[in-house]
Protein backbone atom coordinates (compact mmCIF):
# COMPACT_ATOMS: atom_id res chain seq x y z
CA UNK A 1 0.00 0.00 0.00
CA UNK A 2 2.35 2.59 1.02
CA UNK A 3 4.71 1.63 -2.42
CA UNK A 4 1.77 3.05 -4.28
CA UNK A 5 0.59 6.06 -2.45
CA UNK A 6 3.40 6.94 0.07
CA UNK A 7 5.69 8.88 -2.71
CA UNK A 8 2.29 11.27 -3.73
CA UNK A 9 1.54 12.43 -0.28
CA UNK A 10 3.48 15.51 -0.46
CA UNK A 11 1.70 16.40 -3.42
CA UNK A 12 -1.58 15.75 -2.31
CA UNK A 13 -0.36 17.59 0.97
CA UNK A 14 -0.02 20.82 -1.16
CA UNK A 15 -2.65 20.29 -3.16
CA UNK A 16 -5.06 20.06 -0.20
CA UNK A 17 -3.18 23.24 1.36
CA UNK A 18 -4.75 24.84 -1.13
CA UNK A 19 -8.38 23.92 -0.69
CA UNK A 20 -8.72 23.34 2.97
CA UNK A 21 -9.15 26.04 5.19
CA UNK A 22 -7.66 24.04 8.19
CA UNK A 23 -4.33 22.06 8.76
CA UNK A 24 -6.06 19.66 10.86
CA UNK A 25 -8.25 19.21 8.13
CA UNK A 26 -5.54 18.35 5.43
CA UNK A 27 -4.09 15.25 8.26
CA UNK A 28 -8.10 14.30 8.51
CA UNK A 29 -7.95 13.84 4.71
CA UNK A 30 -4.75 12.15 4.27
CA UNK A 31 -5.43 9.54 6.92
CA UNK A 32 -8.96 9.19 5.82
CA UNK A 33 -7.33 8.23 2.00
CA UNK A 34 -5.12 5.76 3.55
CA UNK A 35 -7.67 4.35 5.57
CA UNK A 36 -9.94 3.78 2.63
CA UNK A 37 -6.98 2.63 0.13
CA UNK A 38 -6.13 -0.09 3.38
CA UNK A 39 -9.49 -1.26 2.52
CA UNK A 40 -9.29 -2.36 -1.05
CA UNK A 41 -9.61 -5.91 -1.12
CA UNK A 42 -6.29 -5.59 -3.68
CA UNK A 43 -5.04 -2.54 -4.12
CA UNK A 44 -2.54 -3.62 -6.82
CA UNK A 45 -5.52 -3.15 -9.47
CA UNK A 46 -5.46 0.38 -8.80
CA UNK A 47 -3.82 0.94 -12.20
CA UNK A 48 -2.72 4.85 -11.18
CA UNK A 49 -2.40 5.58 -7.35
CA UNK A 50 -2.13 8.66 -8.33
CA UNK A 51 -4.58 9.85 -9.80
CA UNK A 52 -6.71 7.11 -7.49
CA UNK A 53 -5.27 9.20 -4.81
CA UNK A 54 -6.46 12.63 -5.66
CA UNK A 55 -10.01 11.49 -7.16
CA UNK A 56 -10.78 10.00 -2.88
CA UNK A 57 -9.28 13.24 -1.80
CA UNK A 58 -10.96 15.61 -3.58
CA UNK A 59 -14.49 13.55 -3.07
CA UNK A 60 -13.45 13.74 0.30
CA UNK A 61 -12.89 17.18 0.43
CA UNK A 62 -16.22 17.69 -1.42
CA UNK A 63 -18.27 15.75 0.89
CA UNK A 64 -16.46 18.37 3.86
CA UNK A 65 -17.52 21.15 2.19
CA UNK A 66 -21.13 19.92 1.90
CA UNK A 67 -21.09 18.95 5.28
CA UNK A 68 -20.30 21.94 6.22
CA UNK A 69 -22.59 24.08 4.89
CA UNK A 70 -25.61 21.53 6.23
CA UNK A 71 -26.92 23.74 9.22
CA UNK A 72 -27.83 20.85 11.72
CA UNK A 73 -32.14 21.66 12.73
CA UNK A 74 -31.31 22.17 16.09
CA UNK A 75 -29.02 25.22 15.21
CA UNK A 76 -32.18 25.98 12.94
CA UNK A 77 -34.73 25.78 15.52
CA UNK A 78 -32.26 28.25 18.26
CA UNK A 79 -31.38 30.72 15.07
CA UNK A 80 -35.24 30.80 14.23
CA UNK A 81 -36.50 31.71 17.93
CA UNK A 82 -33.66 34.09 18.34
CA UNK A 83 -34.45 35.92 15.20
CA UNK A 84 -38.17 35.72 15.71
CA UNK A 85 -37.76 37.34 19.89
CA UNK A 86 -35.53 40.01 18.08
CA UNK A 87 -38.51 40.67 15.83
CA UNK A 88 -41.00 41.02 19.35
CA UNK A 89 -41.20 45.15 19.28
CA UNK A 90 -39.63 46.60 21.97
CA UNK A 91 -41.77 47.97 25.62
CA UNK A 92 -41.80 51.31 24.45
CA UNK A 93 -43.07 50.27 20.75
CA UNK A 94 -45.89 48.15 22.60
CA UNK A 95 -46.69 51.76 24.14
CA UNK A 96 -46.10 53.55 21.10
CA UNK A 97 -48.70 51.20 18.98
CA UNK A 98 -51.48 51.69 22.10
CA UNK A 99 -50.97 54.94 22.15
CA UNK A 100 -51.18 55.24 18.26
CA UNK A 101 -54.54 53.00 18.22
CA UNK A 102 -56.26 54.87 21.06
CA UNK A 103 -55.75 58.21 18.22
CA UNK A 104 -57.26 56.55 16.04
CA UNK A 105 -60.20 55.37 18.02
CA UNK A 106 -60.54 58.76 19.30
CA UNK A 107 -61.13 60.01 15.28
CA UNK A 108 -62.90 57.43 14.65
CA UNK A 109 -65.07 57.87 17.47
CA UNK A 110 -65.44 62.14 15.40
CA UNK A 111 -67.35 60.41 12.80
CA UNK A 112 -71.04 59.56 12.85
CA UNK A 113 -72.16 56.47 13.22
CA UNK A 114 -72.97 55.86 9.21
CA UNK A 115 -69.81 57.48 8.27
CA UNK A 116 -68.04 54.75 10.84
CA UNK A 117 -69.73 51.66 9.85
CA UNK A 118 -69.12 52.73 5.89
CA UNK A 119 -65.03 53.54 6.61
CA UNK A 120 -64.47 50.76 8.49
CA UNK A 121 -66.60 48.16 5.96
CA UNK A 122 -64.35 49.45 3.45
CA UNK A 123 -61.03 49.81 5.02
CA UNK A 124 -61.24 47.17 7.50
CA UNK A 125 -63.46 44.34 6.02
CA UNK A 126 -62.76 45.10 2.57
CA UNK A 127 -65.93 45.23 0.93
CA UNK A 128 -66.98 47.24 -2.08
CA UNK A 129 -68.50 50.48 -2.57
CA UNK A 130 -71.78 48.44 -3.83
CA UNK A 131 -71.54 45.40 -1.07
CA UNK A 132 -71.65 48.48 1.69
CA UNK A 133 -74.36 50.32 -0.70
CA UNK A 134 -76.68 46.95 0.02
CA UNK A 135 -75.83 46.43 3.63
CA UNK A 136 -76.44 49.30 4.68
CA UNK A 137 -79.47 49.57 2.16
CA UNK A 138 -78.61 53.13 0.75
CA UNK A 139 -77.04 54.52 -2.67
CA UNK A 140 -73.59 53.84 -3.94
CA UNK A 141 -73.38 58.16 -4.20
CA UNK A 142 -73.45 58.30 -0.22
CA UNK A 143 -71.49 55.73 0.35
CA UNK A 144 -68.50 57.28 -1.97
CA UNK A 145 -69.72 60.61 -0.18
CA UNK A 146 -68.90 59.11 3.08
CA UNK A 147 -66.35 57.19 2.57
CA UNK A 148 -63.81 60.29 1.04
CA UNK A 149 -65.36 62.74 3.75
CA UNK A 150 -64.37 60.34 6.37
CA UNK A 151 -60.79 59.24 5.72
CA UNK A 152 -60.43 63.27 4.70
CA UNK A 153 -61.41 63.94 8.11
CA UNK A 154 -59.52 61.01 9.83
CA UNK A 155 -56.21 61.92 7.75
CA UNK A 156 -56.71 65.45 9.10
CA UNK A 157 -56.93 64.39 12.79
CA UNK A 158 -54.26 62.04 12.56
CA UNK A 159 -51.34 64.27 11.23
CA UNK A 160 -52.60 67.02 13.67
CA UNK A 161 -51.31 67.51 16.94
CA UNK A 162 -52.62 64.43 18.92
CA UNK A 163 -54.13 67.18 21.42
CA UNK A 164 -56.39 68.05 18.03
CA UNK A 165 -58.26 64.75 18.32
CA UNK A 166 -62.03 65.63 19.93
CA UNK A 167 -62.02 63.52 23.31
CA UNK A 168 -58.22 62.47 23.66
CA UNK A 169 -56.84 62.43 27.21
CA UNK A 170 -54.18 64.85 25.90
CA UNK A 171 -57.17 67.68 24.99
CA UNK A 172 -58.59 67.83 28.11
CA UNK A 173 -55.10 68.10 29.56
CA UNK A 174 -54.39 70.71 27.08
CA UNK A 175 -57.61 72.59 27.50
CA UNK A 176 -57.10 72.91 31.38
CA UNK A 177 -53.72 74.81 31.25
Amino acid sequence: MGREILPHERDLRIWLRRRVRDAADVEDVVQECYCRFAQLADPSQVTNPRAYLFTMAANLVKRQWRHARIVPIEAAVDSAAAQWESELPSPERIVAARQELGRVQAALATLSERARRIFLLRRIEGLSQKEIARVLGVTETIVENEASRSLRTLVRLLTDEPAAIPGNARTAHARSR
